[in-house]
Protein backbone atom coordinates (compact mmCIF):
# COMPACT_ATOMS: atom_id res chain seq x y z
CA UNK A 1 0.00 0.00 0.00
CA UNK A 2 1.69 3.36 -1.15
CA UNK A 3 1.87 6.33 1.21
CA UNK A 4 -0.97 8.41 0.19
CA UNK A 5 -3.25 4.89 0.94
CA UNK A 6 -1.97 4.76 4.38
CA UNK A 7 -2.79 8.18 4.69
CA UNK A 8 -6.25 7.87 3.70
CA UNK A 9 -6.84 4.76 5.69
CA UNK A 10 -5.07 6.15 8.95
CA UNK A 11 -7.70 9.42 8.16
CA UNK A 12 -10.61 7.11 7.72
CA UNK A 13 -10.06 4.59 10.89
CA UNK A 14 -9.36 7.70 13.38
CA UNK A 15 -12.71 9.80 11.84
CA UNK A 16 -15.25 10.72 14.30
CA UNK A 17 -17.84 9.64 12.33
CA UNK A 18 -19.24 6.19 11.31
CA UNK A 19 -18.50 4.33 8.54
CA UNK A 20 -21.26 2.12 6.50
CA UNK A 21 -22.26 -0.94 7.60
CA UNK A 22 -24.18 -1.78 4.42
CA UNK A 23 -22.43 -1.09 1.51
CA UNK A 24 -23.57 -1.58 -2.25
CA UNK A 25 -21.64 -2.08 -5.22
CA UNK A 26 -23.37 -1.14 -8.48
CA UNK A 27 -21.54 -2.70 -11.45
CA UNK A 28 -22.48 -3.95 -15.14
CA UNK A 29 -21.65 -7.20 -17.15
CA UNK A 30 -19.31 -5.67 -19.11
CA UNK A 31 -17.55 -4.91 -15.60
CA UNK A 32 -16.86 -8.30 -14.93
CA UNK A 33 -16.56 -9.07 -18.29
CA UNK A 34 -13.34 -7.91 -18.19
CA UNK A 35 -9.93 -9.46 -17.46
CA UNK A 36 -9.23 -9.38 -13.79
CA UNK A 37 -12.71 -8.22 -12.78
CA UNK A 38 -13.33 -11.03 -10.19
CA UNK A 39 -10.17 -10.56 -8.74
CA UNK A 40 -10.72 -7.20 -8.22
CA UNK A 41 -14.44 -7.53 -6.46
CA UNK A 42 -13.01 -9.90 -3.78
CA UNK A 43 -9.71 -7.02 -3.23
CA UNK A 44 -13.02 -4.69 -2.98
CA UNK A 45 -15.18 -6.86 -0.98
CA UNK A 46 -11.98 -7.24 1.72
CA UNK A 47 -11.87 -3.59 1.73
CA UNK A 48 -15.29 -3.21 2.70
CA UNK A 49 -15.17 -4.87 5.30
CA UNK A 50 -11.69 -3.93 6.59
CA UNK A 51 -13.11 -0.80 6.55
CA UNK A 52 -15.75 -1.22 8.95
CA UNK A 53 -18.93 -2.68 7.08
CA UNK A 54 -20.88 -5.72 8.30
CA UNK A 55 -22.41 -6.22 4.51
CA UNK A 56 -21.83 -5.45 1.49
CA UNK A 57 -24.47 -6.28 -1.77
CA UNK A 58 -23.29 -6.27 -4.90
CA UNK A 59 -25.68 -5.94 -8.04
CA UNK A 60 -24.50 -7.17 -11.57
CA UNK A 61 -27.03 -4.86 -13.90
CA UNK A 62 -27.60 -7.17 -17.09
CA UNK A 63 -28.01 -6.65 -21.07
CA UNK A 64 -27.49 -9.48 -22.50
CA UNK A 65 -29.37 -12.95 -20.61
CA UNK A 66 -26.82 -15.04 -22.32
CA UNK A 67 -24.24 -14.02 -19.96
CA UNK A 68 -26.28 -14.77 -16.63
CA UNK A 69 -24.85 -18.54 -16.16
CA UNK A 70 -21.12 -17.42 -17.02
CA UNK A 71 -21.71 -14.29 -14.22
CA UNK A 72 -23.29 -16.80 -11.57
CA UNK A 73 -20.78 -19.43 -11.68
CA UNK A 74 -18.28 -17.26 -11.30
CA UNK A 75 -19.90 -14.82 -8.79
CA UNK A 76 -20.45 -17.69 -6.81
CA UNK A 77 -16.79 -18.96 -6.80
CA UNK A 78 -15.28 -15.87 -5.67
CA UNK A 79 -12.99 -15.80 -2.81
CA UNK A 80 -14.79 -14.03 -0.15
CA UNK A 81 -13.73 -12.84 3.22
CA UNK A 82 -17.35 -13.45 4.21
CA UNK A 83 -20.06 -15.66 3.31
CA UNK A 84 -21.71 -15.18 -0.19
CA UNK A 85 -25.00 -15.54 -1.23
CA UNK A 86 -25.47 -15.25 -4.75
CA UNK A 87 -29.06 -14.30 -6.58
CA UNK A 88 -29.67 -15.07 -10.02
CA UNK A 89 -32.90 -14.33 -12.06
CA UNK A 90 -34.31 -17.57 -11.71
CA UNK A 91 -33.48 -18.05 -7.90
CA UNK A 92 -36.82 -17.73 -6.03
CA UNK A 93 -35.60 -17.53 -2.53
CA UNK A 94 -34.69 -14.07 -0.20
CA UNK A 95 -31.21 -13.92 -0.01
CA UNK A 96 -29.57 -13.57 3.33
CA UNK A 97 -25.74 -13.79 3.87
CA UNK A 98 -23.11 -11.03 5.08
CA UNK A 99 -22.16 -10.80 1.04
CA UNK A 100 -25.04 -10.78 -1.14
CA UNK A 101 -24.73 -10.70 -4.83
CA UNK A 102 -27.86 -9.87 -7.45
CA UNK A 103 -27.58 -10.87 -11.02
CA UNK A 104 -29.72 -9.49 -13.73
CA UNK A 105 -32.56 -8.87 -10.99
CA UNK A 106 -33.81 -5.12 -11.51
CA UNK A 107 -35.67 -3.23 -8.60
CA UNK A 108 -38.95 -2.88 -10.39
CA UNK A 109 -39.48 -6.54 -10.57
CA UNK A 110 -38.61 -7.54 -7.01
CA UNK A 111 -41.34 -4.47 -5.99
CA UNK A 112 -43.63 -5.62 -8.31
CA UNK A 113 -43.19 -9.08 -7.36
CA UNK A 114 -43.75 -8.08 -3.23
CA UNK A 115 -47.06 -6.48 -4.47
CA UNK A 116 -48.30 -9.33 -6.68
CA UNK A 117 -47.36 -11.43 -3.06
CA UNK A 118 -49.25 -8.76 -1.09
CA UNK A 119 -52.50 -8.55 -3.84
CA UNK A 120 -52.60 -12.48 -3.88
CA UNK A 121 -53.02 -12.54 0.25
CA UNK A 122 -55.35 -9.62 0.25
CA UNK A 123 -57.08 -11.93 -2.73
CA UNK A 124 -57.12 -14.78 -0.73
CA UNK A 125 -58.72 -12.81 2.31
CA UNK A 126 -55.78 -12.97 4.24
CA UNK A 127 -54.53 -9.55 4.84
CA UNK A 128 -56.72 -6.76 5.06
CA UNK A 129 -55.56 -4.18 2.81
CA UNK A 130 -55.94 -1.30 5.24
CA UNK A 131 -53.34 -3.70 7.43
CA UNK A 132 -51.01 -3.23 4.66
CA UNK A 133 -47.67 -1.01 5.83
CA UNK A 134 -44.11 -0.37 4.90
CA UNK A 135 -43.01 -3.83 6.37
CA UNK A 136 -45.40 -6.29 4.50
CA UNK A 137 -43.89 -4.75 1.48
CA UNK A 138 -40.10 -5.14 3.08
CA UNK A 139 -40.34 -8.31 4.55
CA UNK A 140 -41.52 -9.72 0.91
CA UNK A 141 -38.52 -8.62 -1.44
CA UNK A 142 -35.28 -10.20 -2.19
CA UNK A 143 -32.95 -7.90 -0.70
CA UNK A 144 -34.70 -6.84 2.69
CA UNK A 145 -31.38 -4.80 3.97
CA UNK A 146 -31.32 -0.78 3.32
CA UNK A 147 -27.42 0.23 2.04
CA UNK A 148 -25.67 2.81 4.18
CA UNK A 149 -23.52 3.42 1.36
CA UNK A 150 -24.05 2.68 -2.43
CA UNK A 151 -21.24 3.14 -4.58
CA UNK A 152 -21.22 3.20 -8.78
CA UNK A 153 -17.99 3.17 -10.67
CA UNK A 154 -17.64 4.54 -14.50
CA UNK A 155 -20.59 7.41 -14.39
CA UNK A 156 -23.02 9.20 -12.77
CA UNK A 157 -25.80 6.51 -13.75
CA UNK A 158 -28.16 4.29 -11.47
CA UNK A 159 -29.26 0.96 -12.64
CA UNK A 160 -32.68 -0.36 -11.60
CA UNK A 161 -31.45 -1.20 -8.69
CA UNK A 162 -32.69 -1.64 -5.07
CA UNK A 163 -35.40 1.19 -5.93
CA UNK A 164 -37.05 0.81 -2.11
CA UNK A 165 -33.84 -0.41 -0.23
CA UNK A 166 -31.64 2.40 -1.14
CA UNK A 167 -34.49 5.62 -0.94
CA UNK A 168 -32.52 6.58 1.53
CA UNK A 169 -29.29 5.54 0.85
CA UNK A 170 -26.09 7.95 0.43
CA UNK A 171 -25.25 7.89 -2.98
CA UNK A 172 -21.10 7.89 -4.39
CA UNK A 173 -20.76 8.34 -8.15
CA UNK A 174 -16.81 7.94 -9.28
CA UNK A 175 -15.27 8.78 -12.56
CA UNK A 176 -13.30 5.26 -12.34
CA UNK A 177 -14.02 2.46 -14.31
CA UNK A 178 -14.26 -0.36 -11.96
CA UNK A 179 -11.17 -2.21 -13.72
CA UNK A 180 -9.39 0.69 -12.18
CA UNK A 181 -11.03 0.92 -9.04
CA UNK A 182 -8.11 1.32 -6.68
CA UNK A 183 -8.22 0.72 -2.55
CA UNK A 184 -7.65 4.89 -1.91
CA UNK A 185 -10.78 4.91 -4.59
CA UNK A 186 -12.96 3.00 -1.95
CA UNK A 187 -11.41 5.31 0.80
CA UNK A 188 -12.55 8.14 -0.63
CA UNK A 189 -15.98 6.80 -0.99
CA UNK A 190 -15.80 6.22 2.68
CA UNK A 191 -14.68 9.17 4.21
CA UNK A 192 -17.31 10.83 1.65
CA UNK A 193 -19.98 9.05 3.63
CA UNK A 194 -18.29 9.59 7.05
CA UNK A 195 -18.83 13.03 6.22
CA UNK A 196 -22.29 13.76 5.62
CA UNK A 197 -24.79 14.23 7.40
CA UNK A 198 -27.34 11.77 7.00
CA UNK A 199 -31.28 13.08 6.67
CA UNK A 200 -33.47 9.73 5.95
CA UNK A 201 -35.38 12.14 3.43
CA UNK A 202 -36.08 15.12 6.32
Amino acid sequence: MGLYDRYLALKQRVHPGDPPAHVALVLTERDLLEQGAYNRLERVLRWVFDYGAERATVSVSVLDEAVVPTLDRELRAIDAPRQVAVRAPDDTDPVSAPVQVNVGLGGKGEFAAAVRSLAEEVDAGDLDPADVDEADVERRLVFPDEPDLLIKTGAERLSDFMIWQSVYSELYFTDVNWRDVRKRDYLRAVLDYQNRQRRFGR
